[in-house]
């Protein structure tokens, strides 16, 4: 059995973050969200996968490449234009034979639910239980079977919304030749989905017992934190004298942790960083390839990218840092607003009290430079010595 893995759109809403990677390439706990997902399909016993890549492809495939440093065998099919899942499944029919599984690229699940999965004969979908399903794709059930979806109702009729992990039968394409154009001029897998149940076809349901999904950048950081805590604690680097390591830490190749840092886990290091000295890191953090995190900083449940410097006398807290930022000696990153409300971003309800800024590739910040909650920081630009960051800020912009 194939596994076909969605992977060709941007991802609009985890901007700037996507505007120079696909969503599936951005990182959680030091690896993409797609190379998550293919390990643990992996796990499940399936070795063939056929990625459906558009933007920005050249990263899925330089990064993947055959497959063959995670003993599978991957396949690319170019979506030129994004025209919809429905869309993505017309070109994958001559390169899969009888059952197949079918995945979003962006969502994570467990191993051990792809395995009940496997074991189905018929066309099933799976869900996951919320608590609000008003902004997803819902189904109504009877028994064990799926009568109808119900994408975005006000009032949802059950709390079990699709998960975006498809078992599907060859019968799955003709209903996907008989699919419309939906309302946002997409063709909508649910919607050929739905085309095989009025033709009588069964299609079941399988509750999932774990689930990662991400619409917004600061889901990642929630994303992170789940996917750390069952990290194991591998020091492949060098710790000098007096540097303290609590819990699960794990540190890269080439990387070394200078004296006077300390590390509570679980902390990801990733492989030639330069840490401290002298430096605080809590948890729930992951440092990419290639970053410095140096004297008097202090780093919390955040993530940051590869070539990151984060040098002199910072602090950085719930942030996602794109890739090859610098900051500037005092720059720092305000978490939490005063008044203790959660943080809205951009009209936004983001549900969350704590939560920094989200900046994208390539942003320097200059000294004593401080970045208010909630900030959005678009990529290649530039925050000026003492300027205060706040709102949401284009890319190559300069705050001065």
């Amino acid at each position: 059995m194939k596994a076909v893995i969605l992977a060709a759109g941007e991802g609009t809403r985890m901007r700037p973050l996507t505007y120079t990677r696909p969503k599936v390439m951005v990182p959680i706990a030091n690896k993409p969200i797609l190379e998550h997902l293919l390990l643990e399909v992996s796990k499940a016993g399936i070795i063939e996968f056929v990625f459906i890549v558009g933007y920005r492809d050249e990263q899925v495939r330089n990064y993947f490449g055959d497959g063959g440093k995670w003993d599978v065998k991957i396949e690319y099919c170019k979506q030129r234009k994004q025209l919809g899942t429905a869309d993505a499944l017309r070109m994958v029919e001559g390169l899969v034979n009888g059952r197949f599984l079918m995945i979003n690229g962006d969502i994570i699940v467990r191993s051990s639910d792809i395995r009940r999965l496997l074991k189905k004969q018929d066309n099933t979908m799976s869900v996951t239980e919320v608590e609000d399903a008003r902004n997803l794709g819902v189904v109504e059930v009877e028994q064990d079977k799926i009568v109808r979806i119900h994408e975005k109702s006000p009032e949802p009729p059950s709390r079990l919304a699709n998960a975006g992990l498809y078992l599907f039968t060859p019968d799955i394409f003709t209903a996907g030749e008989q699919t419309t154009p939906s309302p946002r001029g997409e063709y909508e897998i649910t919607d050929s989905i739905q085309r095989l149940i009025d033709s009588q076809h069964s299609v079941f349901f399988l509750k999932l017992s774990y689930w990662l999904d991400v619409s917004y950048p600061w889901d990642l950081l929630k994303a992170n934190e789940s996917l750390m805590a069952n990290i194991e604690g591998q020091v492949q680097g060098e710790v000098e004298p007096n540097a303290v390591l609590k819990g699960k830490v794990g540190i890269g190749k080439n990387s070394v942790v200078r004296s006077g840092s300390y590390i509570i886990g679980p902390v990801l290091i990733g492989d030639n960083c330069e840490i401290g000295p002298n430096c605080y890191i809590r948890p729930a953090t992951a440092i990419g390839d290639d970053c410095h995190i140096g004297a008097s900083v202090e780093v919390k449940n955040s993530i940051i990218m590869k070539g990151t410097k984060v040098p002199h006398h910072n602090y950085v807290g719930d942030s996602v840092i794109g890739e090859r930022c610098n900051f500037g000696a005092g720059t720092k990153v305000a978490n939490l607003r005063l008044d203790k409300n959660t943080i809205i971003v951009d009209g936004i309800d983001t549900k969350r009290r704590k939560l920094g800024a989200i900046i994208g590739d390539e942003v320097q910040t200059g000294i004593n430079s401080s970045i208010n909650i909630g900030t959005v920081i678009g990529n290649n630009s530039f925050i000026g010595p003492g300027a205060l960051a706040h709102g949401i800020i284009a890319p190559h912009s300069k705050i001065l």
